[in-house]
């Protein structure tokens, strides 16, 4: 494969003290339609070399990189209003993805952008949950009573909440994968697993947790329009946390208890081809077991390494749009069982046509 100039970028971030006005261009418009140029530029930041980039390209990078700082502040703000509404529950205050690797301070984190906050709440205190959320104006306004039905009782979290004031979202889950996909994990196993942040009140998953949540949303992902910075997310993840003895050892076998071992493979596949993220020969070969069907491997490879890239034209080939929509109908066959399935994608292409929108 060819990686696309953005991924060089993070492979040898001191090549770009080379680069050509021209290639910052297009590295520029790579990175900002692959919601990363704030990413980039705290990577540079880190790297001394921020200040050695052309002027033109570098009040991109800055302006990013401020937007970042700013919307950081914002999300602190916003997990302690959520820790102040949820405070008489008797539930802990679990942060998933992004406001997860905020919180505790991963390097995934820096640069990063997204819409809402994802919390993770012990199913049976879900109605609890969303009454103290209400209290404290978070609100779900969908009603749509098929949408109603199609959360609460096949996927793994609640309808989307947003906040009257703010105008924030919070999706508030108790599992990582719907109910009805075949490898469901359980979120038991998830919520007892969870580390408390240090000096606040808030926890996250795990280590390895962490890591196998960000492939399952991935890799079950239909949607892949962050495809890119998602995997980037595993890069950064699988860096940092691979520097503490033994994680290599105990991410392979939470991906086992957590029957998540497919889509831990996949992580460690993209990340090895699209980031030149180093991972060692052992932990290679032991998720090699998890799919030794050549023929779905070289399908696969060429599905994800064009799905996976940054949604620009200078990424895409005459068959990047096919292997989006299949992957897109791959996401909702893995999480739904057929007789659900077919139903539902009929009324979400009826939904779409009709410009109602159901998730």
């Amino acid at each position: 494969m060819i990686r696309p100039l953005l991924a060089e970028a993070f492979i040898n971030p001191q090549a770009l003290l080379v680069l050509p006005l021209k290639q910052w261009d297009l590295l520029i418009r790579q990175a900002r339609r692959a919601n990363m140029l704030a990413k980039l530029a705290f990577l540079l930041e880190r790297h001394n070399i921020l200040q050695a980039i052309p002027e033109a390209p570098r009040k991109h990078l800055i302006s990013a990189q401020i937007h970042a700082k700013r919307f950081a502040a914002s999300i602190e703000w916003e997990i302690t209003c959520i820790a102040r509404a949820l405070q008489n529950q008797p539930v802990k205050l679990i942060l998933l993805k992004g406001a997860a690797y905020y919180a505790a301070g991963n390097l995934a984190a820096n640069g990063r952008i997204f819409s809402d906050v994802d919390i993770l709440v012990p199913e049976n205190t879900l109605l609890a949950v969303e009454q103290a959320l209400a209290k404290a104006g978070w609100m779900n306004l969908s009603f749509d009573a098929y949408e109603q039905k199609y959360y609460r009782q096949w996927m793994h979290e609640i309808p989307p909440l947003r906040n009257l004031k703010r105008q924030t979202s919070l999706d508030v889950h108790h599992n990582i994968l719907p109910k009805t996909a075949k490898f469901c994990p359980d979120a038991g196993s998830l919520l007892n697993n969870a580390v408390q942040v240090k000096h606040k009140n808030s926890w996250v998953l795990s280590p390895e947790d962490r890591v196998i949540h960000s492939a399952t949303h991935l890799f079950y992902e239909g949607e892949l329009e962050q495809g890119f910075r998602d995997v980037s997310d595993l890069d950064f993840l699988l860096k940092e946390f691979s520097e503490s003895n033994n994680f290599w050892p105990q991410l392979l076998q939470r991906a086992t208890d957590l029957k998540q071992q497919l889509p831990l493979y996949y992580a460690l596949r993209y990340c090895s081809k699209i980031f030149a993220t180093p991972i060692p020969k052992e932990v290679q070969r032991q998720v090699e077991r998890y799919t030794s069907n050549a023929l779905k491997r070289i399908l696969m490879d060429a599905l994800f390494l064009r799905a996976l890239m940054p949604e620009h034209p200078s990424c895409d080939d005459r068959w990047t749009g096919l292997a989006r929509w299949l992957l897109y109908i791959r996401s909702h066959w893995l999480r739904m069982p057929m007789h659900l399935l077919i139903p539902h994608l009929l009324r979400k292409s009826w939904m779409r046509l009709t410009g109602k929108e159901l998730h």
